[in-house]
């Protein structure tokens, strides 16, 4: 390819260092779909003959076809995919496929692969969210008035319920939605075109080759085209921020499957067993779902790092840009199959829930809330007297529905008989209609708009 320049070939070791093809191997779709738009439009230009187009158009559909059978043969000394399929190509069509290579670089070539699988990569995850989302968003329906314990530094705070608990994630995940979409919408601008950094002498109709490919249209400056990398580091960001999402709530499960909550049965084909303790039964599906985070977290730092100090255009760093995203994608592709599987066969145990949302003196705030609505006190005397009635309540040993009216008169006169209306988990839940708030017709309905709206996220 480039052995004009130089009198001898490379060692061994340079060979391998500079080898991408072990790993590059993957853009081979998108490098051939790339490859027939650009000979297309070189025929259709003019640069070369039409008959010549027509054979290497259709030597590459050829190599796509035998790549699709048998997959893609690894040989270092082709360097990467790009030669890989030329030299294919050439056995096929002869001389002619050295024209393929007209007005274009490997450097607007990787970059525009890349966009094209980044691009590809994304449309299956924002499928894997909705799908996610769709799951949880009907588990959320299911369980609208199950009480559980609303936590703030892990302590028993308020009583919610599960729906509105999972609907917390349909709301991060919609995010997460949001972010990838938005990404696509940023990378979508071919570079096609761009040659090595500087463009090219050749008449050439960029615009034709950026609409093939299914581009908004092509970039805009040509050192730029090659050498940017934000649409991966991008697409790693999103992937990470998803991949954090998704390890706190894998960081819940394994809580909860554990043996002092006891709020989920794990279903069988989600967990796995100890080689030495037979009745031990591990959410390692939810381990590493949150283990996976961390690792993706990592590939995002280590492209952003690879990128941070290169000068313009090109580099051979930037060889590394691509392993980080494979990786990252395959965890993150797992991790969605994973949590979706989990989430959607999970057993809930209501009773141990809503036994722990009793704990903790969760209502207090409700006590607060009604001496404020009912009593006129200020809510920061109201929080005092609170203060002093689960005193009164943890001497006792009871909760604080668990006080006789007598009891709580003691601590403010102004306390009557209607506070009862607001101390047990179930009234406080159902008391926190606002807007948002975890009151089951709250929960139902937005469980129900969720289920509507989610298949309809674009």
């Amino acid at each position: 390819m480039w052995g004009g320049r130089f009198e001898g070939g490379p060692s061994a070791v340079m060979a391998e260092i500079n080898a991408s093809i072990p790993f590059d191997k993957r853009l081979w779709r998108q490098d051939i779909r790339g490859s027939i738009a650009h000979v297309a439009m070189l025929g259709r230009q003019g640069i070369i003959e039409t008959g010549a187009a027509e054979a290497i158009s259709a030597g590459l559909q050829q190599v796509e076809a035998e790549y699709t059978a048998g997959g893609v043969p690894v040989d270092l000394a082709l360097e990467d995919i790009h030669m890989t399929v030329e030299t294919r190509l050439k056995e096929i069509v002869g001389p002619d496929a050295g024209r393929l290579h007209t007005a274009r670089s490997r450097n607007d070539q990787v970059a525009t692969d890349f966009k094209l699988w980044t691009r590809d990569a994304i449309d299956g995850h924002l499928a894997a969210i909705r799908t996610l989302a769709g799951v949880l968003a009907a588990r959320a329906l299911e369980h609208h008035a199950t009480v559980m314990p609303g936590f703030t530094h892990l302590q028993v705070a308020q009583p919610v319920t599960l729906g509105h608990h999972l609907l917390a994630y349909v709301e991060m995940l919609k995010r997460d939605f949001g972010r990838f979409r938005d990404a696509r919408a940023r990378l979508n601008q071919s570079p096609l075109g761009a040659a090595a950094l500087a463009g090219t002498g050749f008449p050439t109709d960029r615009a034709f080759t950026a609409q093939a490919l299914g581009f908004d249209r092509p970039t805009a400056n040509s050192l730029d085209s090659v050498s940017d990398r934000d649409f991966a580091i991008e697409y790693l960001t999103s992937a990470t921020q998803c991949a954090l999402h998704l390890s706190r709530l894998a960081e819940e499960i394994i809580l909860w499957a554990s043996q002092p909550f006891g709020w989920v049965k794990l279903p069988d084909q989600w967990s796995t067993g100890s080689s030495i303790m037979p009745q031990k039964k591990n959410p390692d599906a939810a381990e590493l779902v949150r283990g996976h985070a961390g690792r993706i977290l990592g590939l995002m730092t280590s492209l952003m790092v690879t990128m941070k100090g290169l000068p313009l255009a090109y580099s051979k760093d930037m060889q590394d840009d691509k392993e980080p995203v494979f990786q990252a994608h395959d965890l993150f592709e797992l991790s969605l199959a994973a949590m979706a599987g989990m989430m959607e066969t999970i057993r809930f145990v209501p009773e141990r829930m809503r036994a722990a949302a009793a704990s903790g003196f969760s209502t207090a705030t409700d006590l607060a809330d009604w001496l404020v609505r009912e009593g006129g006190v200020p809510f920061r005397e109201a929080h005092h007297i609170t203060g002093r009635a689960v005193k009164a309540a943890e001497e006792k040993g009871v909760m604080l529905d668990g006080l006789t009216l007598e009891e709580l008169v003691a601590v403010d006169a102004r306390i009557d008989a209607r506070v009862f209306d607001v101390l047990s988990v179930e009234a406080s839940v159902s008391s926190r209609t606002s807007l948002g708030g975890t009151a089951p017709a709250r929960v139902q309905a937005a469980a129900e708009a969720a289920i509507r709206e989610v298949p309809l996220w674009a």
